[in-house]
């Protein structure tokens, strides 16, 4: 076994103890019910420059009253029959995009929803109040209590996300699928981890995955949360609670549909053990991973074919 079958195969072994509270399944019961019973939005026609496609701007009602922006993408505008659509979310300070980012999914007969996170790159604000302070970033918003947290927000708004999928009447509701990279995939994962009726789920470099790990060793978004810890060192025990409510690791159980999910050995944002912590916990089934040797913190090549595969099996 050379070096890098072993750093695979040891990944395949790793396993963290969990770090879930004891009321999480309360947690996210409230928090899914608010999320469902809540959920209301706009929908308009936009002209664009598609030819046989159909742009709608989308605004949701998100958590603590927040307009969630979104595109709604519909292939083949003229046909009667209700089509597949695609949930994307966007990694860390991204956003929607622009309608012509997701051409491919159009070309492959998918629908899209491309959905902002608040307060990020896109065209949606952010209206939850804080308390207390805040470090660089987003994520440290309201990150003494898992009720007033910047995540329960994004996850109320990401369910809310899939629900308007969900009731849109061209999209086959029997067929909708979740994409992300990084924040977009933690984020895949956790609202596949909530959502029931969606049907597959690929995540790419995901987030949200062994938080505690991420706080102390990722360069990325956790920093964030590691710079408030270094000013404010009594409150680790709170921080660390609080991120526990939406790791991937505690949720894993959740997890029966097929997913599948991407790593990059050379990641220092989304740690390789942090992934396979969180994938080696879900209980799909119909799980798969693939590792990238020699790949950092990214998108493998070729995704958009791959995922076509993938959510063709389903």
């Amino acid at each position: 076994m050379n070096a890098i079958e072993n750093r695979i195969h040891g990944l395949h072994q790793y396993h963290s103890e969990l770090t879930a509270s004891a009321d999480l399944a309360a947690f996210w019961e409230r928090t899914y019910a608010e999320a469902t019973q809540a959920a209301s939005y706009t929908r308009e026609s936009v002209a664009s420059p598609f030819v046989q496609a159909e742009v709608n701007k989308i605004v949701l009602q998100g958590a603590a009253e927040t307009p969630i922006h979104a595109w709604l993408l519909l292939p083949n505008a003229e046909s009667k029959s209700k089509v597949p659509c695609i949930v994307t979310f966007p990694g860390y300070t991204g956003s929607k995009g622009r309608p012509e980012d997701h051409a491919a999914w159009l070309l492959m007969g998918y629908a899209v929803l491309a959905v902002d996170v608040r307060g990020q790159g896109g065209d949606s604000g952010n209206l939850l109040p804080q308390e207390t302070g805040m470090t660089r970033g987003w994520i440290t918003q309201g990150i003494l209590d898992a009720e007033t947290s910047y995540y329960r927000a994004v996850a109320i708004d990401s369910l809310r996300a899939v629900q308007c999928a969900l009731e849109q009447p061209e999209i086959d509701s029997e067929r909708v699928f979740v994409y992300g990279g990084s924040q977009g995939g933690g984020l895949a994962l956790l609202v596949t981890a909530l959502e029931k009726r969606i049907r597959a789920t690929i995540a790419h470099v995901p987030n949200l995955c062994h938080m505690d790990l991420g706080l102390l060793q990722s360069v990325s978004s956790l920093s964030e949360a590691a710079e408030f810890v270094t000013r404010f060192p009594e409150y680790l025990p709170d921080v660390l609670r609080t991120v526990s409510y939406f790791d991937i690791m505690n949720l894993g159980d959740r997890i029966q549909q097929p997913v599948h999910v991407t790593v990059g050995l050379k990641d220092t944002c989304c740690l390789p053990e942090a992934i396979f912590a969180a994938y080696n916990r879900i209980e799909s089934a119909h799980k798969s991973i693939e590792v990238y040797p020699f790949m950092g913190h990214a998108t493998p090549p070729g995704s958009h074919a791959a995922a076509h595969a993938f959510f063709s099996k389903w």
